[in-house]
């Protein structure tokens, strides 16, 4: 597991590269290399996980006519190897990037829908006269890109750009809108203008200052009606088996996050299966309700595993410029991998999580809300659908003239029941979208920059629409689960995971986004994940025989702060000093009114959405000293150091 920057363009002064190598360095401390020919500079930094003596990168092929930068693990790379052998490949290094290579000589770009793992790569083909840039099938590893006038950048990381004399530094609107509304940017936009994510299963060529991108592997599996019960099971505990033991590939140590839920547990029972000893597990809290310690110790002691815990008394908010310098995103879920990974960076340089099962399976609490509209959501005749949008305008427009901002999650649910007609909508206002009410733009914005941008701030639902189009063949449950899988688990989860573990030099895995155990979760029939109106019906009752009942019955919490008791910890002192009226002023974004209406209302758990949004703009003001004014330091950020 890797960082890796380069460039297409004019010849530059050895700094530059070394100062974008320099951005990622906590993605690879182990070792740094460069390679130029004429226009093309790739970069490289390595966190050395397999041959840790001959895999420093670039990999060349026989000739040298091609070389790799590669940020990930391939996990069938043995199986590979073997097959370019025969072909008559040559090898030089035991290293899994070096099979890319060959396999690249072979089957060209496309090559990558051969490739079982997580993945980023860049590729200087000499003879063509090309760069070629690949992301793995479901996003795991970040790659992105930004073209200006005279070539191009790529990068692990987005901060590597900042450092290049071509890159200007602008906020992106349309992304900082989406941002607003879903708590994380979608699509293949990012908070910087013009810097692009290469999208799951695609590659790029940049070839005379063109570049041209194509899918080489797409999402398309149907659910199988007839599939029995009993048949899920057993191809659920193979295809798991699999996955797990695919991953713990590596020649360094391998660890475990054990959160006590079913998933981490899972894991666990499938490296206990396949005989592997000496599991190390590690499980934190916030000393807050929610914390999981009993469960997981539940599961080391059954699976007599190595575990160590960590309990976290602080103010979050001292950590956050740290964690947005390294998510890119003033995202809110940060502090726990950050944490985490810094708990287990001395211990393990590999860690497995749970990520997948709750996407793949319906173990989320919107799953069992959206289940009863299987029956409803084509059903509804265009007129009443009008009526009903109607009644929800009306709905936004009585509750914002009251004032009383407890009663905004009511009438969201009003909401939402009252889109039984269209899933889409009744989805994104379960993931608390709030631009369909046009009046809350002028709640949430200045009017100057809502006169200034409006054209910009594309909707919400216009990245959603293609998504659900393609899927609307399918009952509603299954259109969630797939257009979620795509959009929600790719730009928030996923980003996270990959950055906060990253930032203390950890390489994250995850079992359950194993291709083959992905392809098989979504064949599966909904009313198999969801029964009697229980989430995760068919994972629990296949772990059932192989886990504590306790961890089987349990209500899910997630590994998330609070926004309530956070925002009576220091989320309020912190946005008071923070999210002034001078400071509102000057920035110009946001509406200081609509801020303050939410710091001056009694604390109340009700609260949850306007806590987040205060959240993201205290940290937005951050990311905009980073990103935009390149301020790591400075008075915001002196602040949380108090």
């Amino acid at each position: 597991m890797c960082g890796i920057a380069g460039y297409v363009g004019p010849e530059l002064s050895p700094g530059v590269i070394d100062a974008m190598l320099e951005a990622v360095a906590h993605r690879g401390p182990n070792d740094h290399s460069v390679y130029r020919h004429r226009q093309y500079c790739l970069g490289h930094r390595r966190l050395s996980i397999i041959d840790l003596n001959s895999g420093n990168q670039p990999i060349f092929n026989e000739d040298r006519s091609i070389a790799i930068v590669f940020n990930g693990e391939i996990y069938n790379y043995k199986t590979l190897r073997q097959e370019l052998l025969d072909k008559g490949h040559q090898f030089y290094t035991a290293s899994d990037t070096e099979v890319i290579v060959h396999l690249y000589e072979e089957y060209g770009p496309r090559c990558a829908a051969r490739l079982n793992g997580i993945f980023a790569f860049a590729i200087l083909d000499q003879k063509e006269d090309q760069l070629v840039l690949c992301r793995d099938h479901f996003g795991v590893k970040p790659l992105h890109f930004y073209i200006h006038s005279e070539g191009i950048l790529f990068g692990s990381e987005q901060k590597s750009f900042l450092a290049h004399p071509s890159f200007r530094a602008q906020v992106n609107n349309s992304a900082l809108h989406s941002h607003l509304n879903l708590r994380y940017t979608a699509g293949d936009e990012t908070l910087l203008q013009g810097v692009k994510r290469l999208k799951p299963g695609h590659f790029a060529i940049y070839k005379h200052q063109s570049l041209r991108t194509e899918s080489y592997w797409e999402l398309n599996v149907q659910p199988q009606p007839l599939m029995r019960e009993a048949e899920a099971i057993e191809k659920l505990h193979f295809y798991l088996k699999q996955a797990v033991q695919r991953q713990l590939v590596s020649d360094v140590p391998i660890g475990v996050y054990l959160s006590g839920g079913l998933d981490s547990s899972a894991i666990v029972q499938k490296m206990h299966e396949l005989g592997v000893r000496d599991i190390h597990t590690f499980t934190m809290g916030f000393n807050e309700p929610t914390d999981e310690f009993p469960d997981a110790d539940r599961i080391a002691r059954f699976f007599e595993t190595k575990h160590t815990t960590l309990s976290l008394s602080m103010n979050p908010m001292q950590q956050l410029p740290e964690v947005i310098w390294h998510a890119e995103e003033p995202k809110i879920n940060l502090l726990q991998g950050y944490n985490m990974s810094a708990f287990v960076h001395d211990k393990v340089s590999v860690i497995l999580g749970g990520l997948g099962g709750d996407e793949l399976l319906a173990g989320y609490d919107i799953h069992r809300f959206l289940w009863p509209m299987r029956n409803y959501s084509t059903k509804i005749p265009t007129g009443l659908q009008k009526i009903l949008q109607w009644k929800a305008n009306l709905l936004f427009r009585v509750q914002t003239a009251s004032k009383v901002l407890a009663w905004d999650e009511y009438r969201r649910g009003m909401q939402m029941l009252l889109a039984l007609g269209n899933i889409e909508k009744a989805y994104l206002i379960l993931r608390n979208v709030w631009d369909d009410d046009a009046g809350m733009y002028h709640q949430m914005y200045a009017p100057s920059y809502l006169s200034a941008h409006k054209k910009e701030l594309k909707k919400t639902s216009d990245h959603f629409d293609a998504l659900f189009q393609k899927v609307k063949h399918l009952d509603a449950l299954d259109q969630v689960l797939h257009v979620e899988f795509q959009s929600k688990m790719l730009n928030d989860y996923l980003l996270t995971d990959d950055r906060m573990s990253m930032a203390h030099s950890v390489e994250e895995r995850v079992p359950f986004l194993d291709k083959d155990f992905v392809e098989f979760c979504f064949s599966v029939p909904n009313h198999l994940k969801i029964q009697h109106g229980q989430t995760k019906a068919l994972f629990r009752k296949a772990m059932r025989p192989y886990l504590p009942h306790e961890i089987i019955d349990k209500k899910k919490w997630g590994f998330t702060v609070n926004p309530y008791l956070q925002f009576k910890k220091d989320l309020k002192e912190t946005a008071e000093h923070i999210l002034t009226k001078e400071y509102i002023q000057d920035q110009g974004i946001f509406n200081y009114s609509y801020i303050e209406s939410i710091l001056k209302y009694p604390a109340n758990p009700k609260l949850r959405w306007h806590y987040n949004l205060i959240w993201i703009m205290v940290g937005y003001s951050i990311w905009e000293d980073q990103y935009l004014r390149g301020q790591r330091s400075g008075a915001l950020h002196d602040y949380y150091k108090k």
